[in-house]
């Protein structure tokens, strides 16, 4: 069912109350933690219809927010974790990281955001769960395993250029203490190098923000250039000092994987949103 190269991912089925099942993708090096609760959703398992078949968990694509609450409750149940403790990131491509407490509890489920332009989330809270949203951008995670602190964050090409994941980071260690020697880091699925085609501006972005790796990171293809997401995060990660055996990259292509993944480009925007979630038990 999944394709990919080197894929660190492993497989979580759960089974539902009306019988049918739901895909959870979980990384071994968080849980061999023991100390979280965390996955990546897949486009299985839920109730949603059409384009947001079946686990949608966007209320602001046009799905029916009664199948979107209803795909939220079977993830709850699924990851063992209260349905009102999730709290939402408010994505714009940002780098913005926002240290959430029980006082963030619901926010974006249950009630309003009151918060904006945040497209990363910390704690060190237990039972919170920290909760961010894609098609195709790059999910990362974060634990501290000495301070005991989470970090999830969104970083799409703006976030990844402008280093999302040191930002993140470096946010953890003014809120913690956290040391990014300590960390243990995870590079969610997304959308891969020999499917992300991006323009030149775009390109000469990148070569500008990683000097040496050029080459490796922006690939020609035409007029156009092949982007390599995934190495572009990994680099920033070990730049910041995490090291490269504490950092594992699913492999794990969502354009690639239509079926069981939710892909902007594979489906020129025309679907939900899978989800990436954290939590410190």
């Amino acid at each position: 069912m999944i394709e990919g190269d080197g894929i660190l991912l492993r497989e979580e089925w759960h089974e539902n109350e009306d019988g049918s099942r739901l895909l959870l993708l979980k990384f071994p090096l968080f849980e061999e933690s023991g100390m979280v609760k965390h996955c990546f959703t897949t486009r299985l398992g839920g109730v949603s219809q059409g384009i947001y078949s079946q686990m949608n968990l966007s209320f602001s694509r046009g799905d029916k927010t009664e199948a979107v609450e209803t795909n939220f409750r079977r993830l709850a149940a699924a990851l063992g974790v209260e349905y009102g403790r999730f709290v939402f990131t408010d994505q714009t491509h940002t780098i913005n990281v926002r240290r959430v407490t029980a006082a963030d509890a619901g926010a974006g489920l249950l009630r309003e955001r009151d918060y904006k332009d945040v497209d990363g989330l910390i704690t060190d809270e237990p039972g919170l769960v920290l909760s961010a949203f894609f098609a195709d951008c790059v999910p990362l995670y974060f634990l501290d395993p000495v301070h005991r602190a989470i970090g999830l964050s969104h970083s799409g090409w703006r976030g990844t250029v402008k280093r999302m994941g040191a930002a993140t980071i470096e946010t953890m260690r003014q809120a913690y203490g956290t040391r990014p020697e300590d960390l243990l880091c995870a590079i969610g699925p997304s959308i891969c190098g020999r499917c992300y085609e991006v323009s030149r501006d775009v390109a000469e972005m990148f070569f500008a923000a990683f000097c040496g790796h050029e080459e490796e990171i922006a690939k020609p293809r035409g007029e156009k250039y092949l982007l390599d997401l995934w190495l572009a995060n990994e680099i920033v990660l070990t730049e910041a000092g995490v090291p490269g055996n504490q950092i594992a990259s699913a492999g794990l292509c969502t354009c690639c994987n239509p079926e069981l993944l939710f892909s902007h480009r594979a489906s020129h925007g025309k679907r939900g949103n899978l989800g990436g979630f954290l939590c410190l038990t």
